[in-house]
């Protein structure tokens, strides 16, 4: 069934409300954290990695209750209306720094970071649920994922053109204030995106009939499907090298390349070709098979980093062609992963005979989660490691940044090439289950009927 392309731009304008949120952690809090709150870079690392191991606990918790919901509106939409205006407040609290001492604002880093990520969680589990039942339809299932990721992309182009200037024009000198008046403008804007996604979309891949499973049933049955362990590990490993290279990039440019004045306009550059990227995604996959070009888009995200690696510092035009082409390979994979999401659902549907679309998904987002959580604190440990200090040149300390910019990521793209060696859901496969599927959909149907 052919999606309206107002649907998919709706439901694309609920991630850019979560990119809000999800790329000013990955660009920006790191740097929050030791520049302006001034936490010690290891301390500001180990935040990150300690508060996404409670995610272990409430993605799939937060999954089993969305796949149990059932209202009026479906299962998944609801928690969008319900959870908007929650999740604008406490993402204004997470930047917002308390006029206390050091161990102060270090617990309430602590505790506002855990509200933020259980919100999060809360309201971005169904999000990514509903992406696979909008249609059942494998190849729409890449257009609505691709429509997500270009409008993902353009929140996140929004935080990077303007998080900066806008901290600058509302802090006038004071970046705690500033951060805080910029996250409000961007959590009203989040919510009034989420509402639009709630009000225009529907879920059409309904929940079988009957008494879910409890969550010890329904965890053994997804961590059985052996293609979303596949993509789990992919997932971390990716989602790693991805948050440490974004993390690094403000550090990169205003140490390494020293252009301070510059960062706004180098991490746009990269946002700028993943809308380029994600719009690709859709019809490249129509042509070639979804796992095939999702290897060589590694492939060349390795390529360009290890490139990059031997950029000179002088050289400010390759650095930034260079951080533009590897946005680009990253944001046209990014749909690629998301379809296959929902390919590895109806894979474990026709496995265990149940449908666990957000118990599925909530797996595999908290492994997401879990490679940024790795790719957040490895950028504070290894500042920490190189003994980085804010404000100050260190010949040492930009090699060091050089390397884990650069070298770090293009092994994660490697690895990711590695592990898609066993994931076996290609065109024909996916084909083959989804007509099974069909079939016994459309027998117990038939069943019930008589």
């Amino acid at each position: 069934m052919k999606i309206s392309t107002k649907e998919k731009v709706a439901y694309g304008l609920g991630d850019s409300a979560s990119n809000f949120v999800f790329q000013t952690v990955m660009l920006f809090l790191t740097f929050y954290y030791t520049d302006v709150v001034g936490l010690n870079p290891a301390t500001a690392g180990s935040i990150f990695l300690l508060v996404r191991l409670i995610d272990a606990v409430t993605d799939p918790l937060m999954g089993s209750i969305a796949d149990k919901t059932r209202t009026r509106w479906g299962a998944y939409r609801p928690y969008l209306l319900w959870l908007a205006l929650p999740f604008a407040v406490i993402s204004v609290l997470a930047f917002t720094t308390p006029d206390t001492d050091y161990q102060g604002k270090l617990i309430y880093a602590v505790i506002s970071y855990i509200l933020l990520m259980l919100m999060y969680t809360a309201i971005n589990i169904p999000y990514s649920a509903l992406g696979g039942v909008i249609t059942a339809d494998a190849t729409e299932r890449v257009s609505v994922q691709s429509y997500r990721f270009v409008f993902a992309t353009i929140g996140g182009l929004i935080v990077t053109s303007f998080t900066l200037p806008m901290v600058e024009w509302f802090g006038n000198g004071d970046d705690a204030k500033g951060y805080q008046l910029t996250m409000l403008v961007m959590g009203v804007l989040g919510m009034l995106l989420f509402l639009l996604c709630f009000f225009g979309t529907k879920e059409r891949v309904l929940p079988a009939e009957g008494s879910p499973l409890p969550v010890r049933e329904q965890l053994r049955a997804v961590w059985r499907n052996d293609q979303c362990r596949i993509l789990c590990l992919v997932s971390m490993v990716l989602l790693t090298g991805l948050v440490l290279r974004n993390s690094l990039a403000i550090y990169y440019v205003k140490y390494v390349l020293q252009r301070p004045e510059d960062v706004t306009l180098f991490i746009t550059v990269a946002m700028v070709g993943g809308i380029l990227g994600a719009a690709l995604a859709y019809p490249v996959a129509k042509r070639v098979d979804k796992v095939r070009v999702y290897a060589l888009l590694q492939w060349g995200c390795a390529g360009v980093c290890i490139v990059n690696y031997y950029v000179p510092a002088d050289s400010w035009l390759m650095a930034l062609s260079l951080h533009f082409l590897w946005g680009l390979m990253v944001q046209m994979s990014s749909p690629l992963l998301w379809a296959k999401m929902g390919d590895v659902t109806d894979y474990g549907e026709l496995q265990s005979g149940t449908r666990l679309t957000a118990m599925t998904f909530s797996i595999i987002v908290f492994s997401i989660k879990l490679g940024i959580a790795l790719g957040s604190a490895m950028a504070g440990w290894l500042l920490a490691f190189y003994d980085y200090q804010p404000a100050v040149f260190d010949a040492d300390v930009n090699q060091g940044i050089i390397q884990s910019f650069c070298l770090i990521p293009a092994v994660t793209s490697i690895l990711v090439i590695v592990l898609m060696h066993w994931y076996k859901l290609d065109a024909q496969s996916v084909h083959r289950t989804q007509h099974v599927l069909l079939n016994t959909r459309t027998t117990s149907i038939m069943n019930v009927a008589k």
